[in-house]
């Protein structure tokens, strides 16, 4: 008796590991992980893609704005994998990635492109920004695991032909996976699987074993093992960086993060004076130069194809730095003469200091 066993493949179910977004960093001085500001925050820290296909990794990241009366200004930007005399190799100098990379950065946020993946391409990649301050390089630690998936696996029939009834038959699926992969084997119109692993062997072929047979690639990552199962946003948490009091005319950033699978759309509300919301923006919300009329109520909505959630508001008040033009007219008295001199001072600060100058006068008007 003669019959045959097709093999086919299939990719109906791959594994994405993508966990919730980290912040931490390594300061090129000693400081606190999101001490005074400064911050390196990861959309995902796990990433999955196909050779030859195009990934996105995406970054946030923060410093104060101004240290010893220094304003902080970002000198360069840019992500690396390795190092170089223990100095972090720009991926655009890399010659592994030549022609391969661009970078799309923005005020406080910077995505990094890379295209025609490669397996050589599976490696952690972090964001490193440099500032005018004194040891102000700061990079972004852990980074972002880039995985390649298996490419569509490849089956074989051996021994390949006719097959006799009794004889013993393996059916192999491979795959060029990075990290490697996982197999289950299924026969068609069954939903149970047949066998696991890369070779699926009958040992006594029979008439009910004649069908079609199909392969599931899994790329599996020990390190997600306790991956969260599909989940609508948790509440959302929102935070302001830099803390504390709020001057007119500095940089502020407002950071939401929920716990969410698949990874929440982030948007920004203000309430304005009729309880009337809206949308600012998307995921972090940056003040490059706040203003007064910025003060308000502030939260945000996470959103995911499971649902959505809204945090509680956030207060913001802008303090305004008063500056007074001050005309102080001083006269005094000099060897029995009579002299004037008008001094004018430019802030309350500066008056207070520079007032204690001023000569012994028959009068000071202000």
């Amino acid at each position: 008796m003669y019959f045959s066993l097709v093999a086919g493949f299939s990719l109906h179910k791959v594994s994405l590991c993508c966990c919730d977004s980290v912040v931490s960093a390594v300061l090129c001085v000693t400081v606190v992980q999101g001490q005074d500001g400064w911050g390196v925050t990861y959309t995902s820290t796990k990433i999955c893609a196909f050779k030859g296909s195009t990934v996105d990794i995406h970054c946030t990241y923060t410093y104060p704005p101004r240290i010893n009366d220094q304003i902080t200004a970002v000198k360069e930007t840019y992500w690396f994998t390795k190092k170089r005399n223990k100095e972090p190799v720009d991926l655009r100098t890399d010659s592994d990635y030549t022609g391969r990379v661009q970078y799309h950065c923005a005020e406080n946020s910077c995505t990094l492109t890379i295209t025609d993946l490669r397996e050589s391409d599976s490696a952690e990649y972090k964001f490193r920004f440099i500032t005018n301050q004194d040891g102000g390089c700061f990079t972004g630690s852990p980074g972002v695991t880039v995985s390649l998936l298996p490419v569509l696996p490849s089956v074989s029939v051996s021994p390949s032909g006719q097959i006799v009834e009794g004889s013993s038959v393996n059916l192999t699926c491979s795959s060029d996976a990075n990290p490697a992969a996982n197999y289950t084997w299924y026969k068609e119109n069954e939903d149970s699987p047949k066998a696991s692993g890369q070779i699926f062997t009958i040992t006594d072929v029979r008439a009910e074993h004649s069908g079609n047979y199909y392969c599931e690639c899994i790329c599996v990552y020990v390190s997600c093992l306790l991956m969260s199962p599909p989940d609508p946003p948790k509440l959302p948490s929102v935070s302001v960086s830099p803390s504390g009091q709020i001057v007119e005319g500095s940089s502020v950033n407002l950071t939401c993060s929920s716990d969410a699978n698949p990874a929440a759309k982030y948007t920004w509300y203000k309430t304005n004076g009729n309880l009337e919301l809206q949308p600012l923006s998307k995921e972090s919300l940056t003040f490059s130069s706040i203003q007064s009329s910025d003060s308000g109520d502030y939260h945000c909505t996470a959103e995911n194809e499971l649902g959505n959630n809204t945090s509680k508001s956030i207060s913001i008040d802008v303090t305004c730095e008063t500056y007074l033009s001050v005309s102080v007219s001083v006269c005094c008295c000099s060897s029995g003469s009579r002299c004037s001199r008008v001094l004018h001072f430019y802030s309350v600060t500066d008056f207070l200091k520079q007032s204690i100058f001023i000569p012994k006068c028959d009068s000071v008007t202000v």
